[in-house]
């Protein structure tokens, strides 16, 4: 066997995350594949390239080596990728997203703010990759989010902006909930059930929920994580499990959304690009898209409209 690049992405993935079940998450595979690729990798090394330590897997001074290469080969490639795409003519705009609510909307508003240009979309479930695609020249832009104080580290080469600065996560639980004829809840009233956990796992928002919890004075159960949406909200209107939710959410049968008193969790909107790939106009044209979108969501929840309006400095900056 001859190491590949989707090798050397398998080790450096392994090393961020500092552990395998989480690098399989962001690679898209199961964590016995990633097991086994790794073996077949540090037969190829000729040794082992993570030992388990206290805060999961750490590299050995051969995985050290290893992944100096790696890191200088990936990062090559990259610039090659990117360079090629900033070249190109006439190229369609390729758009990266996590499946924030906005995202259906999007599309139909870049269509009208950018008649004429082509775009290309894929989902994500991984911020983290959302970012390396981006560094790589895989996207040309992504939105994306981050929770509480949580902030997405993005490649060299990329510009960002802020699209809603800051809006408070919601509950939804069964319509045939004790609770689901209140107007608010309290987050410690929902120490008892088990928690669908958000899709991303590395935008600080798992991280935020059973911190948020703690302060509470329990520990969520985190029983399910289902990306898909239908599914999803059956599980919850079954009575089966809760789960957090942006407040600009639609309504889904069987199921109610309620805001958490205090605002406990927080989450943020954002979007970066490639500045070789995208110009000064064109963000600003997908800037005002994404607004579009957003705020076309707002009506879906009136308590959310009326927390909207009272924090104007939270708006999007559309000039």
């Amino acid at each position: 066997m001859q190491l590949e690049l989707r090798h050397l992405e398998a080790v450096c993935r392994i090393a961020e995350s500092g552990s395998l079940g989480r690098a399989a998450v962001r690679l898209g595979v199961s964590q016995p594949a990633l097991s086994a690729q790794l073996r077949r990798i540090e037969r190829v090394a000729g040794g082992e390239l993570f030992v388990r330590g206290r805060a999961g897997v750490e590299p050995t001074p051969l995985g050290e080596f290893v992944l100096s290469k790696a890191r200088r080969v990936l990062g090559e490639m990259d610039q090659l990728v990117a360079g090629a795409r900033a070249a190109a003519v006439d190229a369609p705009l390729r758009l990266g997203c996590i499946l924030l609510v906005l995202v259906d909307g999007f599309l139909e508003q870049l269509d009208r703010v950018m008649s004429g240009q082509e775009f290309a979309v894929s989902l994500e479930d991984s911020v983290t990759a959302l970012s390396r695609m981006l560094g790589a020249g895989r996207y040309d832009v992504i939105a994306y989010g981050e929770v509480d104080d949580h902030a997405v580290p993005l490649p060299e080469g990329a510009l960002s902006r802020t699209l809603v600065a800051k809006e408070p996560f919601c509950v939804r639980i069964s319509a045939d909930h004790p609770l689901a004829g209140r107007e608010r809840i309290e987050l410690a009233e929902l120490a008892g059930e088990s928690w669908m956990t958000l899709i991303e796992d590395d935008d600080g928002g798992p991280e935020a929920l059973v911190a948020a919890c703690a302060k509470a004075g329990f520990t969520p159960s985190l029983r399910y994580r289902i990306t898909d949406r239908k599914m999803h909200y059956d599980l919850i209107a079954a009575g089966r499990a809760v789960s957090l939710s942006q407040p600009s959410a639609p309504g889904a049968a069987g199921t109610v959304l309620l805001p958490l008193v205090g605002d406990p969790i927080t989450g943020r909107i954002r979007l970066a690009w490639n500045r070789s790939a995208v110009s000064a106009r064109q963000a600003d044209l997908i800037y005002r898209a994404a607004a579009a979108a957003y705020l076309a969501n707002l009506d879906n929840n009136p308590y959310h409209r009326a927390w909207w309006e009272a924090r104007p400095e939270l708006h999007p900056d559309l000039g």
